[in-house]
């Protein structure tokens, strides 16, 4: 046997067959072959003229399916769906020496067909073919779970391309000078608009140069013992550090873990130096950090820009720093119809002064304070400025309740045998609910709506009491 002969013949498509088929396969008894066929596929039918004859199911799905007993006596194209028809036809017709796969779908009793893959071999001379399929459910499904894993992927890029642009848009356009620096290196990896402003160079060549470069060397030292005292996550601040290229900056920073290294956020504002008659520099910071009311700047969304160390001791804030970017509610107001009275006055006059309100410290206790307001021009648009002084120990009651209400009980008494009781009590509880509403109108500057929020009643039970009451309110 020479070494060409020694090798399985191959069929035209490349196929190794069996050698000698004839010798080894021709006493096989038919149920040796039935057994056979329907071992090696999950799917075997038997079809004579297009109709299907018999049937062998090899998995339990396909026999829970009920093919076993439907298929026999049915064509074979009637068993597919309508876009399969045509392949049917193209199995049945192919050449005997070219049987080529072909996959179907046939419908089931749940929602998805079934997908098989056969092939079609004829047995004789007539229209009888053995037909072997194989079920490529496993496959659909892998196939379908590769589709939703990709369409997951594009969902979860599309949402990532969209958190990075409302990144980069709040990133550059706060007003707030921010540098993000590597801690293992010291390198600047990016900074905003406002943080080219302050260091004096654009952002491109800003990137990858050191943050020590910024400051002038008497203060390496200083800047040193505040980056490790961030990293370790003591809360530290460093005030009036000087600029290599003249001026001063108080700096802030956060850490943050990013691929497995630690980053920085830090933040730089201008200290606010000023000179004296005698050329001497103070802290501007350090002068209103000294006042005993509490200052707090604020934008035209109510949030808070900057605040003094008066107003974070007032609010119980551990730092100053505490404060920036909270909401000015957080803070101040019984409600948000003052902060809206205020910022109402703000925008239409410009200034506000001793408004009666209260202010919160962050366990939520209140207290009494006298707010003046100013609303002035700034780069970034209108900043607000409220100076917040405590009052509690020194409000006085209203004079003119004091003027119309009763002084004791004394007065009261006075009053039995001569007024029915019923008579006393309605009339002082018209006095008191009319010096509420009068109150609650001058708070919210005649605003019939804010006042009626003040007093948690509708606005039409406020105009109510003002008609039975017969409050004129000029309007």
């Amino acid at each position: 046997m020479d070494a060409k002969s020694a090798h399985a013949p191959l069929s035209s498509d490349g196929v190794s067959k069996f050698r000698s088929p004839a010798q080894f396969l021709r006493d096989l008894a038919p149920e040796a072959v039935a057994d056979l066929v329907g071992v090696a596929a999950d799917v075997a039918l038997i079809v004579e003229n297009g109709i299907i004859k018999d049937v062998a199911l090899g998995r339990a799905s396909l026999v829970d399916e009920g093919y076993g007993e439907i298929w026999p006596g049915m064509a074979w194209v009637d068993t597919v769906t309508i876009e399969s028809r045509p392949k049917i036809e193209d199995l049945l017709n192919q050449t005997p020496d070219r049987p080529a796969w072909r996959q179907v779908n046939h419908a089931s009793k749940s929602a998805m067909d079934i997908p098989i893959k056969y092939a079609a071999i004829k047995i004789d001379d007539g229209a009888r073919f053995i037909v072997i399929g194989r079920d490529e459910s496993g496959m659909a499904v892998l196939q379908q779970r590769l589709v939703d894993a990709h369409q997951d992927l594009e969902r979860d890029y599309a949402r990532m391309r969209r958190a990075e642009g409302r990144y980069r848009l709040l990133f550059d356009s706060s007003s707030e000078a921010i540098m993000i620096v590597n801690s293992s290196n010291g390198l600047i990896e990016q900074t905003n608009a406002a943080g080219e402003r302050i260091a004096g160079s654009k952002t491109t060549e800003l990137a990858g140069t050191p943050l020590i470069d910024l400051f002038d060397p008497a203060s390496f030292s200083r800047i040193e013992d505040f980056v490790t005292s961030t990293l370790s996550g003591d809360k530290t601040n460093l005030s009036d550090v000087p600029l290599r290229r003249g001026g001063s900056v108080d700096l802030s920073a956060s850490a943050f873990r990013e691929d497995q290294n630690t980053q920085l956020v830090l933040r730089l504002s201008d200290s606010g130096a000023i000179a004296n008659d005698n050329g001497e520099r103070h802290s501007l910071m350090a002068v209103l950090d000294g006042l005993p009311d509490g200052l707090v700047l604020a934008d035209a969304d109510q949030r808070i820009v900057s605040v003094n160390g008066t107003f974070a001791d007032q609010v119980q804030l551990p730092s100053k720093q505490h404060a920036r970017g909270a909401h000015l509610q957080s803070f101040l107001g019984r409600s948000t119809t003052d902060l809206n009275v205020l910022f109402s006055a703000l925008k239409k006059h410009g200034v506000m002064r001793n408004f009666a309100t209260v202010a919160r410290d962050r366990f939520g206790v209140e207290d009494k304070v006298e707010v003046s307001a100013v609303a002035a021009p700034s780069p970034d648009g209108v900043i607000y400025a409220f100076a917040i002084r405590g009052v509690s120990r020194r409000i006085a009651p209203n004079p003119g309740l004091a003027e119309q209400l009763p002084n004791s009980s004394t007065d009261f008494t006075e009053l039995v045998g001569r007024v029915p009781l019923k008579d006393i009590v309605k009339e002082s509880t018209m006095l008191i609910e009319r010096l509420c509403i009068e109150a609650a109108l001058n708070i919210s500057d005649n605003n019939r709506a804010s006042a009626a929020e003040m007093l948690g009643l509708s606005r039409q039970g406020l105009y109510s009491k003002l008609k039975r009451g017969g409050i004129d309110t000029g309007s």
